[in-house]
C-alpha cells in the first residue's frame, strides 16, 4: 500500500458518485453539472449535487440558494438544502458571497472533507460532484478518497480548450477513475431570432478528439442565450424550460451517463 494515500471511503446513503470536471475554466462546467443533476432527478433518480469548488462556488447562485444556510443534525453534520427537488451542499452556503477565501491547502482539504463526509445526505441514487477547473489538490483528493462511478470531462470545441481537456482525461486515467466521456459545451451559437446555428468555437472539435482518444462522446450542448439567462436567474434550463431543445440536450447526455453507471 502506498504511503500517505488516503483510504477510499463511502459517503453514507449515496449509491453512485460521478465527477463533472474540466481542466480549463470558462467552459460552462458548473452550469452543465447542475443541469445534468436536475435532468437526473427528472428521470426519477434521487440526486444530489456537491459543490467541490471551494474558492469559486457556483451552486448557490445557480440554484437560487444564495444567503441560505444549512442546518446541523444531531451529529453536527450539515443538512443539504433543497432546490427543484435536488439536494445540494456548497461552501458557498457557509461563507458570505463577497468573502474571498485565502486558504492554504490544509484548510482547503478540511473544508472539502467536511462537505464530503460530514453532510447528512438522504438516500441518494446519485451524487454529482461539481469540481473546480484544473487537476490539482481537490481533484486528487476526490480521486483518492472516493469510489467514483466515473468522471465526465467538459470542453468547448476550440483547440485551446481541447488541449487542456486532454490533460483532464489523462488525469482520470492516471488515478484509475473510469472516464465516462466528454461533453462538448457551447457547440454552436443559436440565434435567438432565426434559430440559425453558427460554430463560433470551431464545430466538432470535441467529437473528433474523443475519436482520437477512444473516449465516448456524450453529446453537444449549444451556446444559447437562454442557458446563460436561466443560470443567472437561479432557475437552470432543465427547470425553466423543461420541454425545450436545450433541456433535451442535457437530458440525453444524462441518460447516457445513467446507463453507463448502471442507474437505468
Amino acid at each position: 500500500m502506498q504511503r500517505n494515500v488516503p483510504q477510499k471511503r463511502p459517503i453514507p446513503n449515496v449509491k453512485k458518485i460521478i465527477a463533472v470536471s474540466s481542466a480549463k475554466g470558462g467552459v460552462g462546467k458548473s452550469t452543465l453539472a447542475v443541469n445534468l443533476a436536475l435532468a437526473s432527478a427528472r428521470q426519477g433518480i434521487s440526486t444530489g449535487i456537491l459543490d467541490a469548488d471551494i474558492y469559486g462556488p457556483s451552486i448557490p447562485t445557480l440554484l437560487n440558494l444564495e444567503g441560505l444556510e444549512p442546518e446541523l443534525d444531531d451529529r453536527n453534520f450539515l443538512v443539504p438544502l433543497t432546490a427543484y427537488g435536488l439536494k445540494a451542499i456548497s461552501i458557498g452556503f457557509l461563507i458570505p458571497v463577497t468573502s474571498p477565501l485565502a486558504w492554504r491547502a490544509p484548510l482547503l482539504q478540511k473544508a472539502l472533507s467536511q462537505l464530503l463526509f460530514e453532510t447528512s445526505w438522504p438516500p441518494l441514487d446519485l451524487l454529482v460532484l461539481d469540481l473546480p477547473p484544473g487537476t490539482g489538490d481537490i481533484q486528487l483528493t476526490i480521486a483518492q478518497s472516493l469510489e467514483l462511478a466515473g468522471a465526465v470531462i467538459v470542453s468547448t470545441p476550440q483547440d485551446l480548450a481541447l488541449r487542456d481537456a486532454v490533460r483532464g482525461v489523462g488525469f482520470w486515467e492516471r488515478t484509475g477513475v473510469k472516464r465516462l466521456g466528454m461533453v462538448q459545451n457551447m457547440s454552436g451559437f443559436v440565434c435567438g431570432g432565426c434559430g440559425e446555428v453558427t460554430d463560433i468555437f470551431g464545430g466538432d472539435g470535441a467529437k473528433r478528439k474523443c475519436k482520437e482518444l477512444g473516449l465516448d462522446f456524450l453529446g453537444d450542448v449549444p451556446l444559447h442565450a437562454s442557458i446563460c439567462a436561466d443560470a443567472d436567474a437561479g432557475k437552470p434550463t432543465v427547470v425553466a424550460n423543461p420541454d425545450g431543445p436545450q433541456a433535451k440536450a442535457f437530458g440525453d447526455i444524462m441518460a447516457k451517463i445513467s446507463k453507463q453507471i448502471g442507474l437505468v
